[in-house]
């Protein structure tokens, strides 16, 4: 640099270096999240991982790399849980059926007609009950739910009507339940068929008639637009449904104590949003599948609670259940 002393060119130097290090040293600071759901991006599960992704934003801006996979393209549902412990993912939407696998006494919580109400769940997993479960998870899985979600209270859909009242008229139907024992024996418990497919399989099976029904809430429903193949949706009411906002203990540990707070406060916003809006929805959906020309029916909701009562509690799964834990799930007010 003719014309300028030495040391000033020397300091220069210096400082435009340090700007150009500074600034890759930053970067690497962005700590990656990958979520992976299963859901389809209007469904409320997809939607309110991007409120988690703008909420972490707004409390801890520039140090996460929130990378949101929607409609299974990451990893098909079910597989989730091992690529968080192999390392490859960092968060996912489980159910108490995905921790049930490798902590059988979770079973319990899987069990049709268990939890009552959205308020009933939170109460249960927010509370004593949900320490003590997180506490397993983290233990044995090496994850930690973050926050739990309302799935909604899963209804029959059927490819085509059909008269059913109690779980007897169920025989045979092929019912499309996800790829494990818990989700199958909960439709064997409901009297029909379980069939072991992926959620971003359904919509084409049931068109081409490979399964006879499918059950999910109404929202799920809409959002995947199963009302497009079938034509009658039975309000049994068999499972009010929860999913899990969950980190792997890896990415958890990675993170400051501020951050960890920070993550989970975020994570109680993206759940609280879609809990408003699901229940929304469900109360505004009969309708809606009506004008869409599918029958809504009510079964004998006391005939399939107890027998699928019955089926839970003659079963292997209730071997695991720890001594008590129905009873104070039941107690939970």
């Amino acid at each position: 640099m003719p014309g300028l002393p030495g040391r000033l060119v020397h300091a220069l130097v210096v400082g435009a270096l340090s700007v150009l290090l500074a600034a890759p040293a930053h970067a690497q600071t962005r700590q990656t999240l990958r979520i992976s759901t299963p859901a389809v991006p209007d469904d409320w599960h997809t939607k309110m991982l991007y409120v988690f992704r703008d909420e972490l934003e707004k409390s801890a801006p520039g140090r996460f790399d929130v990378q949101i996979h929607h409609s299974g393209t990451l990893f098909k549902q079910g597989a989730e849980p091992a690529a968080m412990q192999r390392g490859n993912l960092e968060l996912a939407l489980l159910s108490m059926q995905d921790f049930a696998r490798q902590v059988p006494e979770l079973s319990l919580f899987t069990a049709g007609y268990l939890i009552r109400d959205p308020d009933h769940l939170h109460k249960v997993y927010e509370g004593p009950i949900g320490q003590e479960i997180n506490g397993r998870i983290s233990a044995v899985m090496d994850l930690q739910i973050l926050s739990p979600a309302y799935l909604g209270t899963r209804q029959l859909n059927l490819r085509d009507a059909r008269s059913v009242q109690t779980p007897a008229d169920l025989r045979g139907v092929k019912l499309r339940m996800p790829g494990s024992k818990e989700w199958l024996f909960l439709g064997q418990a409901l009297g029909a068929n379980p069939t072991p497919l992926a959620f971003n399989e359904v919509y084409l099976a049931l068109k081409t008639g490979t399964i006879d029904a499918q059950d999910n809430p109404l929202p799920t429903v809409r959002a995947a637009k199963f009302y497009e193949v079938t034509k009658q949706i039975v309000l049994t009411g068999h499972l009010v449904a929860d999913i899990h906002l969950t980190i792997s203990n890896r990415a958890l540990n990675a993170m400051s104590a501020e951050d960890r707070q920070k993550v989970r406060a975020a994570a109680r916003a993206a759940t609280r949003f879609n809990d408003e809006n699901r229940i929304r929805d469900e109360q505004e959906l009969v309708e809606f599948f009506r004008k869409e020309g599918l029958t809504v029916t009510t079964p004998n909701v006391e005939a399939f609670r107890q027998h699928a009562q019955r089926a839970y509690l003659e079963s292997e799964f209730a071997k695991a259940w720890p001594k008590g834990l129905l009873e104070r799930v039941n107690a939970t007010r």
